[in-house]
Formats: structure tokens, C-alpha cells, sequence
């Protein structure tokens, strides 16, 4: 018996170092930014600890994610694109005559410049490009495509179209047509690209299936941004619109569709996510209205009404918490947003009652912190909040939703990726490029700052020692010699 025990112990140490050493989705294997992998470096730049560095073509905000060794990639080009143009710097498009704007009022695009910046320019000091200006109208067919790069050498393994159309709805000339992240189950890679449809490869590149789930008009214009999720062989997919929202589970096998669930929310831009709490699974789909669903049937758990807000950052969970927020946008007509701690094991409709800040399913809430671009950390009994605006870094105690600290990344722009963990530091890029490295504690302390030079919105992938990061035009790959 002991013999017995000895060999199912060393079957599960190789099943849990082989999961901590891929990175197959938005966020990380909990969706939760923690790398769980062990320590990547501390410090990097143009010439320190680059392992390798590619220029995929073409343009695409959606993160690496690193599966049994290789990195997948997604990317759209315009077939008759000029040699170094992206699509992220096309001038803007005008408006087409008759083009509708989204219902909200006060609710632009996902994003907005920082001090000083003109619709679509760069912000002053602590600001950033901002989604201002007019959305670019699809001018012909482009390539969407998926792409495979080996983790250790960064060679291009293969390379498939998986659709070369004109795309059915514009995105802004900031967004991209491809910046939701693929997801993987460890054989397969599923990719979304937006009203084009999704995708299934296996990880040699042979296509699997192919699925159209219809293409629907999008608030302002300004694209698609929501990754797909995966559990129990279903793939999970978001997507809010003007028109007729949904949230749908597909068999990974086939693609066949298994569940949809009509939602009342209009265009969003935040990824749903898988939270594996201490009490049960859960899907839970961000949005004005925040829902959890059994993810094998569809059934909603639980509610939580926000009343107001954007929601583009995705929710972030731990065994207890998931903490969950919108965007404050009282200033630009719209509803002032918030950050919610639900509680594990919540059922029913868990809004506090007004002018209250928790309930039976929330330990804590607060309408003076919001998320915007980039989603929470959960770390070390604290939450990070890295923010668009002014360069901002807002950091609370998980347990009471009490505000650590909060200051300004200093020489730092907007950050739109996401935060994440690794080697016991907490981490940021801005779009400028610098990396800020955190202490993880209750006071604001700079460990250590990289730069890179390009333009960053995607976020990181942290698997097998080695970390990920998408610029504008190129993928670094930053490792220990």
C-alpha cells in the first residue's frame, strides 16, 4: 500500500509541475496573474536577458499563452497591408454615413487619453494613448491568424490562416482585430476572433473545427476585446454587444454549441474567467451586471448589480474572494462604478442594499476604487489595482477592502496590461514599455524598474522560468541565460 501512495505522490508532483509550467490563457492557469512557476528575472532590457525576440507581422493586443513547450500567438494582417504598417497605426477612418453610436450615454470607447491628449494621442506626463478619435472602418480582407513559436529557441514552428475575410464590424485604430487571448486545455488551442468566429487547432497546427457565432453591432465602434475561458471540456465565450448579447459554452471537441444564456448587458469588454473557489467552480461573466454560472449547465449562481460603470478588466479570484469592478465614468456621464469582494459560496442577487457596502454575498465594496483597463492582483492578502490614468497604483487589504496606499508609478505612463506575480514580486508594464517591480506589502516600495522600448497593451505570460511580452510589433522572450 505505502508503494501505492509512493507512486500516485510522484504522479501528482508531475502532473502539478507540468501544469505550473504552462501558461494556457488570459491571465495565467487560475486566471488570476500568479505565475506559480517559480522565478523569472527581476531585471531586464533591450540587451539583459533576452532570450529571443520575433516580429510576428501584422497586429494583435491578445497575450502569448505557452502550452507544452511552444508559445501561440494570434495576429490580424490586411492582405494588401504596406511592409510595416500595423493596423494599430492606420490614420482614423471617418465614420461611414448612417453608422450608429452605442445607446450609453457618456460611455466612449474602452479607454481615454491622459493629461494633455487629444482624441487618439499621446498623454502628457503619466497619461496615455487613449482609445479618443474615431474607430477605422475595415477597408478589405485581412489574414487572422494563429501562430506557434518554440519557448527555447523562439523559431516559428507554424504558421496558419484561420480566416482571411473583410471583418464584419470596425475596431478602433488602438484596438486590433485580434486581441482576445486563445486558450488551451493542453491538446487543442481555441482562438477568438471577435464577429469573425472561433477556431480549434491542435498544437500542430492541423485545424479541428471552425465555428460562426454571428456578428452584432459594438458601442462606438470600437471592437472586440473578450478572451475565452475553458472547464470540463467546455470553451466559454462572452460576448456583449448592442444587440443581443450572450454568454455560450462550446463541446471543445467539436465546437457544437451546449448552453447560451441571453444577457441584458450591452457591449463589454472584460474576459469571462474560471473561478475555482473553495466551495465549487464557477464561471462569472464581468459586466454592469456581474453573473456566475455552473459552467455545465448555464445555471446563474449568483448576481451582482453594479448600476453604472464600464467594465473592460476582468474579475480576479482566490479560494475565498473574487474580487470583481467597473469603471468610474460619473465624470463622463455615466455611472460611478466600484470594486466588489464576493464572498465564496454567494447565491442570489449579492448587491449591498444602498447607501450599504457589504451583504450576505459581499465582504466589502467601495465606489471610490474601480478598475479600468488592466484587472486585479490578488496577492499576499492584498489587492493591486494598476490603473489608466495618471499612471496610478492603488493597493487594498483583501480582508477589509482598507486602502494600503495609493501613489503614482513614478516616471511611469497608463497601464492597460494586466499586473501580475512571479518569483514573490509583484509586477507592472506600461505602455511605455517600464516594467515597475513591486514589494509585496502594505507600503509602496520600487524594487526595480526595466524598460523596453515599443508600445504595450497585451499582457504577460510567465511559464518554465521564462516571461512573455507582446509589444506593438514584437515578442520578447525574457529568460535567464
Amino acid at each position: 500500500m505505502s508503494r501505492l501512495f509512493c507512486i500516485a505522490g510522484l504522479l501528482t508532483l508531475f502532473t502539478a509541475s507540468w501544469a505550473t509550467a504552462d501558461w494556457p490563457q488570459f491571465r495565467g492557469p487560475d486566471a488570476n496573474g500568479l505565475s506559480g512557476a517559480g522565478a523569472t528575472p527581476q531585471t531586464w532590457g533591450e540587451e539583459t536577458n533576452i532570450r529571443w525576440q520575433v516580429k510576428p507581422g501584422g497586429s494583435g493586443w491578445s497575450q502569448p499563452i505557452v502550452v507544452g513547450g511552444k508559445v501561440f500567438i494570434t495576429s490580424a494582417t490586411p492582405v494588401e497591408q504596406p511592409a510595416g504598417v500595423t493596423q494599430a497605426s492606420q490614420p482614423p477612418q471617418e465614420r461611414p454615413e448612417g453608422q450608429r453610436r452605442g445607446d450609453r450615454a457618456g460611455n466612449g470607447g474602452p479607454g481615454n487619453g491622459g493629461p494633455g491628449n487629444g482624441g487618439g494621442g499621446r498623454g502628457g506626463p503619466g497619461g496615455g494613448r487613449g482609445f479618443g478619435g474615431r474607430p477605422a472602418a475595415p477597408a478589405g480582407p485581412v489574414r487572422f491568424e494563429v501562430i506557434c513559436y518554440d519557448l527555447q529557441s523562439g523559431d516559428e514552428l507554424w504558421r496558419q490562416t484561420a480566416i482571411e475575410a473583410a471583418p464584419r464590424e470596425p475596431t478602433h485604430r488602438d484596438n486590433t482585430f485580434a486581441t482576445e487571448t486563445p486558450v488551451s486545455d493542453g491538446k487543442r488551442v481555441i482562438a477568438y476572433f471577435g464577429m469573425m468566429g472561433v477556431v480549434c487547432y491542435d498544437l500542430n497546427g492541423e485545424l479541428l473545427w471552425k465555428k460562426d457565432l454571428g456578428a452584432y453591432p459594438l458601442d462606438n465602434n470600437w471592437g472586440t476585446a473578450s478572451s475565452p475561458a475553458l472547464a470540463d471540456g467546455l470553451v466559454f465565450l462572452q460576448i456583449d454587444n448592442e444587440e443581443d448579447s450572450f454568454v455560450v459554452a462550446l463541446d471543445v471537441l467539436s465546437g457544437d454549441e451546449r448552453w447560451r444564456d441571453k444577457r441584458t448587458e450591452k457591449t463589454n469588454w472584460c474576459s469571462p474567467i474560471i473561478w475555482r473557489n473553495k466551495g465549487r467552480t464557477e464561471l462569472v461573466c464581468g459586466g454592469e451586471t456581474v453573473r456566475a454560472y455552473e459552467p455545465k449547465t448555464g445555471k446563474v449562481l449568483w448576481s451582482l448589480t453594479i448600476e453604472g460603470g464600464r467594465s473592460c478588466a476582468s474579475p480576479t479570484g482566490n479560494d475565498d474572494l473574487l474580487i470583481v469592478g467597473t469603471e468610474d465614468r460619473s465624470s463622463r456621464g455615466g455611472g460611478p462604478g466600484g470594486l466588489f469582494a464576493v464572498k465564496a459560496g454567494a447565491s442570489g442577487e449579492v448587491a449591498p442594499a444602498s447607501g450599504e457596502s457589504t451583504s450576505e454575498g459581499v465582504l466589502w465594496s467601495t465606489r471610490r476604487d474601480g478598475t479600468s483597463m488592466a484587472s486585479p492582483l490578488i496577492y499576499e492578502g492584498l489587492v493591486y489595482l494598476f490603473d489608466r490614468n495618471g499612471a496610478k497604483v492603488v493597493c487594498l487589504k483583501a480582508d477589509t477592502g482598507e486602502k494600503a496606499y495609493q501613489t503614482r508609478a513614478p516616471g511611469g505612463a497608463a497601464f492597460w496590461a494586466s499586473p501580475w506575480e512571479a518569483g514573490g514580486k509583484v509586477f507592472g508594464i506600461d505602455e511605455a514599455g517600464t516594467t515597475f517591480v513591486l514589494a509585496p506589502k502594505p507600503e509602496f516600495e520600487v524594487l526595480g524598474k526595466n524598460e523596453l522600448n515599443g508600445r504595450f497593451w497585451s499582457s504577460p505570460a510567465v511559464a518554465d522560468g521564462a516571461l512573455l511580452l507582446r509589444s506593438e510589433d514584437t515578442l520578447y522572450c525574457i529568460a535567464k541565460p
